[in-house]
Formats: structure tokens, C-alpha cells, sequence
């Protein structure tokens, strides 16, 4: 299986926004920038360095003075970074077996459904078994 490395920017992007300020954040999402044009060695390399630089910064906790309960001070960057973790061994796919000739993003599957989502939806009254029938028909081709 092969993460779309568009989708994971696009994660990343939800995380810690267009233009970052904090540096943390700036940082990350510097790295995450590389993810289209590095190796699997060199990113986990650089994902793990970026990690020992902030992580006393994603570990700090803030505790609520009504219920006394304690949160993540810093959400965004550590949901961006574990996001990063989860999905690495899935975003280098293509690295890993070469002969496959995996793309890294899905760009052009997007485009190949476009008919497909336009035709269903010039037809929106349809019952879901006809829609069945025509996607097996749309896909056959």
C-alpha cells in the first residue's frame, strides 16, 4: 500500500497551516515539504533528528484549573508529527519496490474517476443498485 504523499501534505497542511510562525511548526512543516523528493533513509533520519530537537516541546502539558485535568500544550504540531510517524512506512512504497512502478501520489487515479463522479451525478435519483451496475460498467472499460 502506498500513502499519497499529496493526502499526506494535505494532512500536514490541516495540522499546522499554510504559514506557520511558531518554529517548531515552521520546521516540521519544512521537512514534511522534502517528503516528494527525499529517500526512506534520509526522512526517517530527518523526521527522527526533528523529533529529539522538539520533543520536550511536544511533551509539555497544560492542566485545567477547573477539573484539574491535564491536555497537550502543543496539539497541532504533535498530531502533524505522530500523522508523519503512523503513515511512513506506507509513504515510501514505492521506494521499496521499484519494479511495481507505484506512483508516490494518486493524481492520476483523481483524474480517471472525474467521469465516473460526473456521470453519477447527472444521475442522482438512480437507486443505489443501478449506481453498482453502472460503476461495474464504467470500470469494465
Amino acid at each position: 500500500m502506498q500513502m499519497c504523499h499529496f493526502q499526506q501534505l494535505a494532512i500536514i497542511r490541516r495540522y499546522l497551516t499554510q504559514n506557520p510562525r511558531l518554529e517548531a511548526h515552521i520546521e516540521l512543516k519544512k521537512l514534511s515539504n522534502t517528503l516528494t523528493t527525499i529517500d526512506k533513509e534520509s526522512w526517517l533520519f530527518a523526521l527522527d533528528q526533528w523529533y529529539q530537537k522538539w520533543s520536550e516541546y511536544l511533551k509539555e502539558k497544560t492542566v485545567d484549573p477547573m477539573s484539574g485535568k491535564w491536555h497537550y500544550t502543543h496539539k497541532k504540531p504533535r498530531g502533524a508529527y505522530q500523522s508523519l510517524e503512523r503513515y511512513t512506512p506506507y509513504l515510501f512504497t514505492f521506494q521499496d519496490y521499484p519494479e511495481l512502478g507505484i506512483p508516490n501520489t494518486t493524481n492520476s487515479l483523481d483524474g480517471s474517476f472525474a467521469n465516473l463522479k460526473s456521470k453519477l451525478r447527472l444521475h442522482q435519483g438512480i437507486k443505489r443498485q443501478m449506481k453498482t451496475i453502472l460503476t461495474d460498467h464504467f470500470l469494465a472499460k
